[in-house]
């Protein structure tokens, strides 16, 4: 078991973070990687990429959007309970290196999974600019973490409700419009946001990195339910990945499988908030 130290809603108590004790899994973990955690014995299989570890203190931290059935589930959880299993680290790291200059790009609930790779970049050396993004103020989640594992930020939102009204790839285009070298772009986010940023830094000669979030179920290559074309070639994003070079991935194959249970998953939440959470007990 896996007990919650600490619990606390982002985003309007949309997004939710947990720090959990897990000493194994924090002092492996590596940035990129991630893990497969469970309610309890019929739980569903939930990957989420670590937005944190503590090896000392042997705490890895989980941020997650409640999205479905799992996900109010997991949010129903308080301070002192417990996950009933949690697998990992998976998945293969980002390759952290000194690469000159560095942009990572995050929106949504992406920017969990890019603050640990933000962090490691600057502590490699590399000149770390961070532009993360939500729909509105209201939303935006780690901007003060984000802060300070990068060496410039730059906020942006749809509505305009704080600091640059529009899209990511909006700021991102006046970083690549400048003509300085950019060594690296890391971008993670909607799979929308990945797809239009790879798009523009294709056009530039850029190389970017994206964190793919197919649908996952064992988490080592045996199912097969995550798999997606990178390059022509049929990848597992759970072994192979989760990273891969945004400008081969098919993004349009990805967006048709993540819609492929959109309405058994409406159907299942809808049972749940019906049963009162009964499930849970």
């Amino acid at each position: 078991m896996f007990e919650i130290l600490k619990k606390e809603e982002l985003a309007q108590g949309t997004v939710v973070s947990n720090v959990i004790q897990a000493p194994m899994i924090a002092r492996k973990a590596k940035p990129g990687q991630f893990v497969i955690i469970r309610v309890n014995e019929t739980g569903e299989r939930i990957p989420l990429t670590m937005a944190d570890t503590d090896p000392q203190a042997g705490t890895i931290t989980l941020i997650y959007q409640v999205v479905g059935k799992s996900t109010a589930l997991m949010k129903s959880l308080k301070e002192g309970e417990a996950y009933q299993d949690i697998c990992g680290p998976l998945g293969q790291p980002t390759h952290i290196e000194k690469w000159g200059t560095v942009i990572c790009v995050g929106g949504g609930t992406g920017v969990a999974v890019l603050h640990p790779i933000t962090k490691g970049m600057k502590e490699a050396g590399n000149q770390v600019v961070a532009i993360i993004g939500a729909r509105t103020k209201d939303l935006l989640i780690l901007e003060d973490r984000m802060a300070q594992a990068s060496n410039e930020l730059r906020v942006c939102t749809d509505d305009g409700s704080y600091g640059h009204h529009g899209f990511v790839t909006e700021v991102l285009k006046e970083y690549l419009d400048k003509k300085d070298p950019i060594a690296l772009i890391v971008a993670i986010g909607p799979v929308p946001m990945m797809k239009f940023t790879c798009k523009l830094t294709q056009g530039y000669g850029v190389k970017t990195m994206v964190s793919l979030n197919p649908i996952m179920v064992d988490g080592t290559g045996m199912c097969g339910c995550c798999r997606v074309t990178v390059d022509g070639i049929t990848r597992f994003a759970c072994v192979d990945g989760p990273e891969f070079d945004g400008h081969l991935v098919n993004f349009e194959e990805l967006i048709q499988r993540q819609r492929a249970y959109l309405e058994q998953e409406k159907q299942s939440l809808e049972r749940f908030q019906k049963s009162g959470c009964q499930c849970n007990k």
